[in-house]
């Protein structure tokens, strides 16, 4: 054994011998690849717009959605071909809330909670520290305001901190403007912007869609001073403001590109909750259908279309039936029907909803939930109709149908004419509801609520994922018409449901 031993230092010099002896062949790797801006110039990238913009997500703003914005996505991909420093309004913390003075303005971000029946999006607890009255020092590169239309991108005040107390200017844009005379647009394009990006306009239907239709649609108003915040904007309006935002970012001959808007249609806010959640046993279903409840609303109906006064479609449109077991559709208002009060102030315009209605996503805590705590037959969506601002009926989905194709032929115009890329997020918001996008792991990102990785707990902002696939659709866009290289951004880099 000892022998054995005293051999084991010359082995060890055998075997490095043979090592050394040994030729070691080493693949070499890709080449590195170098990136390009082409003919644009992205030293100083400033992004222009809404809540989409600002990174906006789970109904609030708060800094890790900030810093999962698009722009910052698209600042990062600049850096690589002569992009500078990204500059971002942070908020105070990662909870979204607002004061003003001390006084809460805006609520917390949602999560995912667990507690009840069913997983439900809950504002995180805690006070937003975040308040509007204390004004950030500096310039900023994302001039994402959440909550802005079109029209007030151009408003001077728009940043006003006495304007938010007094209701008449925004709250995030009161953080960072110039001063309380300002306007986005014009601290923008001060900065000596060489590259910028545009997306804006979806408030100006988006809002009259999320509350259910209750605003009005304002198209023949030139004189948005006169508009309520839910009315959908007059086309003209949207395209003179629109051209007028291009006209300053360009000024000093600033490339850029512009996006068009995505159909509410194909978002969340109004494709989860379905229009036949009431599930009924025989009594209840045969009680409703009696002449104590909706028989006799649809009796008074079949009189009136005897006397032609609403014709036999109105009458089938309007006709309430419940059936034992699931899938009752929801008793709605719609005041699109014929007014019929002055015959007999009972037939309310009510009818049941079709699949073809958009309930909003908040309708789903609302459906089945007592009118009246003291009554326990007041259910809402059975006994009690639903009100105006649950529902987005077939007629309010035509109006904002209408304005969307105007305000998208005037950006697709507007982009030819300023010769700037154009990126087409009707059709990418579309695609990712019909059939989402699949991911280099094999999952698919889709636009299914909670769920589907693509949208965030309020139903209408992206996730940061979805935020991702945004981003890789600009930069697209631009290497299209800039011959840039930009190699884009992996989505599964970012979370697509934050987890508290």
């Amino acid at each position: 054994m000892k022998k054995f031993y005293a051999l084991l230092p010359f082995l060890g010099l055998f075997l490095i011998a043979c090592e050394d002896d040994t030729p070691i062949t080493e693949t070499p790797g890709p080449e590195p690849v170098e990136y390009t801006s082409g003919t644009a110039d992205f030293s100083n990238y400033v992004a222009v717009g809404n809540s989409l913009t600002a990174g906006f997500s789970d109904n609030a703003l708060f800094e890790d959605g900030q810093k999962a914005s698009f722009p910052n996505m698209l600042a990062a991909n600049f850096s690589l071909a002569g992009g500078g420093s990204f500059e971002i309004p942070f908020m105070a913390d990662n909870l979204g809330g607002m004061t003003l003075g001390g006084n809460p303005i805006a609520g917390n971000r949602l999560i995912l909670s667990f507690l009840g029946e069913s997983p439900s999006p809950t504002p995180v607890e805690g006070q937003g520290t975040t308040d509007v009255a204390v004004k950030l020092p500096g310039t900023y590169n994302n001039m994402g305001v959440p909550g802005s239309k079109s029209y007030e991108l151009l408003a001077p005040g728009y940043g006003s901190v006495t304007g938010v107390a007094m209701g008449t200017a925004n709250p995030y844009f009161a953080r960072f403007s110039s001063s309380e005379s300002a306007t986005v647009i014009g601290d923008a394009a001060a900065q000596g912007t060489t590259f910028f990006t545009l997306w804006t306009g979806s408030n100006d239907i988006l809002l009259y869609a999320t509350g259910g239709g209750t605003g009005v649609d304002q198209t023949g108003n030139l004189d948005p001073s006169t508009y309520s915040r839910n009315d959908i904007t007059d086309p003209n309006v949207f395209a003179g403001s629109l051209d007028a935002m291009l006209q300053a970012m360009t000024a000093n001959g600033a490339d850029g590109a512009i996006a068009n808007l995505p159909n509410v249609t194909d978002i969340p806010y109004f494709t989860t909750v379905p229009h036949n959640p009431i599930p009924l046993d025989e009594a209840t279903a045969a009680f409703l259908n009696s002449a104590e409840a909706y028989g006799a609303y649809n009796a008074g109906l079949a009189q009136l279309q005897q006397l032609n006064i609403i014709t036999e479609e109105e009458l089938a449109e309007r006709t309430i039936s419940f059936a034992p077991g699931e899938g009752n559709a929801v008793v709605i208002i719609d005041e699109d029907l014929t007014d019929l009060t002055a015959y007999n102030p009972a037939l309310t315009n009510m009818r049941q909803a079709t699949e073809e209605d958009l309930l909003v996503l908040t309708a789903r805590t609302h459906i089945g939930t007592l009118a009246d705590p003291n009554n326990p037959t007041s259910i809402n969506g059975v006994a009690v109709p639903l009100a105006d601002k649950w529902v987005l009926t077939t007629d309010e989905q035509d109006l904002v149908e209408t304005a969307l194709e105007s305000y998208n032929q005037t950006i697709a115009g507007l982009a030819a004419a300023y010769d700037l890329a154009f990126v087409d997020a009707n059709a990418l918001l579309n695609e990712l509801k019909e059939n989402g996008f699949q991911q280099a792991d094999g999952s698919i990102v889709d636009a299914t609520f909670a769920t589907g990785g693509g949208f965030s707990l309020d139903g209408v902002h992206p996730a940061p994922r979805g935020y991702a696939i945004v981003a890789n659709a600009f930069i697209g866009a631009i290497n299209a018409k800039y011959n840039s290289n930009l190699p884009g951004v992996d989505p599964l880099d970012y979370t697509g449901l934050y987890i508290d």
